[in-house]
């Protein structure tokens, strides 16, 4: 299934998503979705892999194990993150009303989905 329908899947499941991406370990955009502008989502991938990578190296420094997910809240709404692979993450952003255990759970099978599709 690519990557896209993946994606679109996860958003129409979550109303108040407003965007997702795949991206690879320098933060390039792999795929996205979103209802807000393309390249805002691509800025935020981009900004999220940076985020990814200084708390992966932060956990390997205190033997702290693998990062599993990343969970940013702020006053304009949620941001999600999950590695996929060692060189693949997702991205989910979400409003403010949304409720972050949905948004978790419905975010951890679409990157299930996506594990298998990138293996």
């Amino acid at each position: 299934m690519p990557f896209k329908s993946l994606l679109q899947g996860m958003l129409d499941q979550l109303p108040g998503a407003v965007g997702a991406i795949i991206a690879d370990w320098e933060g390039e955009a792999v795929d996205q979705v979103a209802r807000m502008d393309d390249f805002e989502i691509k800025v935020l991938g981009a900004h999220k892999g940076i985020i990814l990578t200084q708390l992966r190296e932060a956990l390997q420094r205190l033997d702290g194990g693998a990062l599993e997910e990343v969970l940013i809240h702020f006053e304009q709404g949620t941001v999600l993150i999950t590695p996929l692979s060692e060189d693949y993450f997702l991205v989910l952003a979400v409003e403010p009303q949304v409720m972050v255990g949905k948004a978790t759970f419905v975010m951890r099978r679409c990157a299930e989905r996506l594990r298998l599709e990138i293996a």
